[in-house]
């Protein structure tokens, strides 16, 4: 850490956040770190820190994990002990009532991953992709009691390469905030607020199970950007008679025929139709079963050209 700037209380949980903390640290004092409770993992249930307070214990600093932040007097005096200047939230989890949000000087910094007002919420990097987005970016906002909705202070776009996923995009949106943020925290009285335009907000809500299943009515590209979208969760499931079955390695390829049939099947993969054009699945997982290459799926469950996979649409509210 190089001596000087701000005294920093740093907000985040997953994976995600480590790369911002690990900025920060090289350049500011970290003074405290705040992460979600340990919660339950895997089939034993063992009690598991989240990835920041792991990394908050492994580096020695200090670390709080408050079950809630409203009205949690002992928390709020553990913050203003801290003497932290500013607090920067990644991917924490927790709305932050005003009594918290008034306590460091500069108040919190949040770094969210897209171009705000677009896709306020707590996917924007999954529904970014499912919408077919060609660019995104990193927000570093001056935090409000709202959902994301607080002034801009700075912004980068960044283009979607066509093959990422879920998972290289949140790489590369984790890297491009954590360069902002030291940024932000070195100019913090330069910083110019400025409003979002409340008229252009989208939303990015959080992602269900639901949100991963097929829809063969949709078009090709459609059905292969929502797979791009869930592949670190839910991912990409589809059904045969009523059985689940998980999709990998999804592309468009050329074909027509009714939405679900199945078109063909080689060692390339089993290519199904779309309302519009059709799809190349390299890799099926049937329930309680390994992946496997989709064309010995389908020899061993007699899926050939013709078959039809399930229709499944969402249920209209």
């Amino acid at each position: 850490m190089t001596g000087g700037g701000p005294r920093v209380a740093f907000f985040g949980s997953p994976a995600f956040a480590l790369p911002v903390l690990d900025a920060i640290r090289d350049h500011f004092e970290v003074v405290l770190v705040v992460a979600q409770p340990d919660k339950p993992v895997g089939r034993g249930l063992k009690l598991t820190p989240p990835p920041v307070a792991a990394r908050a214990a492994e580096l020695g600093l200090p670390l709080a994990q408050p079950r809630k932040l409203r009205g949690n007097a002992a928390f709020e005096a553990t913050l203003r002990e801290s003497g932290a200047d500013v607090a920067v939230t990644c991917a924490y989890g927790k709305i932050l009532p005003l009594s918290v949000l008034n306590i460091p000087r500069y108040g919190f910094l949040n770094t969210h991953t897209s171009l705000l007002p677009a896709y306020r919420g707590s996917a924007p990097i999954q529904w970014a992709l499912i919408n077919g987005e060609a660019v995104t970016g990193t927000t570093i906002m001056q935090t409000d009691e709202g959902m994301d909705t607080g002034p801009v202070l700075l912004q980068e776009a960044l283009p979607i390469a066509p093959e990422w996923t879920s998972l290289e995009l949140a790489d590369a949106l984790s890297a491009q905030a954590s360069r902002l943020i030291v940024q932000a925290l070195s100019n913090l009285d330069g910083l110019s607020p400025t409003p979002q335009d409340e008229a252009l907000a989208t939303h990015a809500p959080m992602l269900v199970k639901e949100d991963g299943f097929v829809r063969w009515t949709d078009t090709a590209a459609q059905i292969v950007n929502r797979s791009r979208g869930v592949a670190a969760w839910p991912q990409t499931t589809a059904f045969l008679g009523g059985a689940r079955l998980k999709l990998g390695s999804l592309s468009v390829t050329a074909g027509s025929g009714q939405p679900g049939e199945v078109l063909g099947v080689s060692e390339g993969g089993l290519t199904v139709a779309a309302q519009e054009g059709a799809v190349l699945i390299r890799t099926v997982q049937p329930e309680a079963r390994k992946a496997q290459p989709a064309h010995t799926w389908a020899q061993g469950a007699g899926v050939t050209r013709g078959t039809r996979l399930d229709v499944w649409e969402p249920t209209q509210s």
